[in-house]
């Protein structure tokens, strides 16, 4: 007569241990997943089971006593390696510490332990008739479902957090050049010390391991002192420039050495048309008045105001219609369907460009394009790579123009 034990031997039985035991009584799947694929999950999903590395250590040893890489064979589902041979398989992990982290994977549900009538590991009988008692791995199958769905959870969160820190550590570079550049241009028409100052105090807090609460509140901030500086530097009454003054980037100096050597590579491309690893980019504007037709995904304006984009970028002022200076995105974006063809870029590639970063955003990148031409081997491969990256939201024309703005300064 055969019989699994449920009590453990000399150990207190709680709520938890029975809810377990339940998993494990459950009917098993048609089909097993795989042993270390299981471990992989767990190993994700870690946090959610607070299980931590040693713990999984000690599961990858007991599942290396298991003999087939798939938990399917019903026998074979309960293991019972000594704690000296589970020792040696961990390098020599102490004893009383092999047990504290035993008691935490039996406490989690992951492993259900079966003793024997003196709580010794053994094994005996042959075939149908085998009877073995120690660590039940059938947990694994039956939670493995969970298991899964819980790293996949962890997984999303994950990259969630990687890319709201890539959008806020972007939107503080270019917070930090509006703010230089509105102190050169017009020192009295805004705050550009407060600008400045809280670039400066994101870059520090952004040294910190930072949850997704104070990033989202960095990252709050950062946009509404960038939609203040936008404004400023857009509708304020810029100073009347002199032929000096034209060529105002050559007062701006180097403050960063670093980002400058960063940002001159940002419009180099290798021999496929494919974007240099050098490239630096930038994330959306949250605020959008644009959709993309076809999935309805809301497009950004650039975050650069059109007035430092014309300073920057000369060469497209040329091909403007009539010969007059461009005052308005809607001029600039018709001119930019003017320039595209004589660049080499297909009509198709320039539609997907304003469907994906918005007409505004990419009549800027087209025009800090036609500022480096020359250095462009592919202009429309380049261009639909920058697509590429505005699709995933890891991209916007502003380190583009202030690689520019600091090649003309240099």
């Amino acid at each position: 007569m055969e019989y699994k034990p449920i009590t453990p031997f000399k150990r207190l039985v709680d709520a938890a241990m029975l809810q377990h035991q339940a998993h494990a009584e459950q009917e098993l799947p048609a089909e097993r997943p795989d042993k270390y694929e299981v471990l992989k999950h767990l190993t994700d999903a870690r946090e959610a089971y607070d299980l931590s590395d040693r713990d999984l250590a000690i599961l990858q040893a007991l599942l290396s006593f298991h003999p087939d890489r798939k938990l399917e064979s019903e026998g074979a589902m309960i293991v019972y390696p000594s704690n000296r041979s589970l020792c040696a398989r961990l390098q020599g992990m102490p004893e009383p510490t092999l047990r504290r982290r035993l008691a935490r994977l039996v406490g989690a549900g992951i492993i259900v332990r079966r003793d024997s009538p003196n709580g010794k590991r053994y094994a005996h009988g042959l075939g149908p008739d085998r009877v073995a008692f120690g660590f039940d791995l059938t947990p694994l199958v039956t939670r493995f479902h969970e298991f899964r769905d819980a790293a996949e959870s962890v997984r999303r969160s994950a990259e969630q957090h990687k890319r709201l820190r890539e959008t806020v550590s972007l939107m503080r570079r270019d917070l930090a050049g509006l703010a230089e550049y509105g102190a050169r241009q017009m020192p009295f028409e805004g705050d550009w010390e407060s600008f400045a100052a809280l670039a400066l105090s994101a870059a520090r807090i952004l040294r910190r391991k930072l949850g997704m609460e104070d990033l989202t509140a960095l990252a709050e901030a950062l946009r509404d002192a960038l939609d203040s500086a936008r404004d400023i530097l857009e509708f304020a009454e810029p100073k009347e420039m002199s032929a000096n003054d034209a060529h105002f980037e050559r007062d701006i100096q180097n403050s960063k050495t670093d980002s400058l050597e960063s940002e001159k590579e940002v419009m180099k491309t290798g021999r496929d048309g494919e974007v240099a690893p050098g490239e630096a980019t930038g994330g959306p504007k949250p605020e959008t008045a644009h959709a993309h037709q076809a999935d309805e995904k809301p497009v950004p304006w650039p975050v650069t105001p059109l007035r430092v984009v014309l300073a920057c970028c000369n060469e497209i002022q040329v091909y403007a219609d009539g010969r007059r200076p461009i005052r308005h995105w809607h001029e600039l974006v018709r001119t930019a369907d003017t320039v595209v063809p004589m660049m080499g870029i297909s009509p198709s590639a320039w539609d997907d460009a304003k469907a994906r970063m918005g007409p505004a955003e990419a009549a800027v990148v087209v025009a800090a394009m036609l500022e480096r031409i020359t250095e462009i081997r592919s202009p429309g491969g380049y261009l639909r790579a920058l697509t590429a990256k505005a699709a995933a939201g890891a991209f916007s024309s502003g380190p583009m123009v202030m690689a520019l703005m600091r090649r003309e300064a240099a």
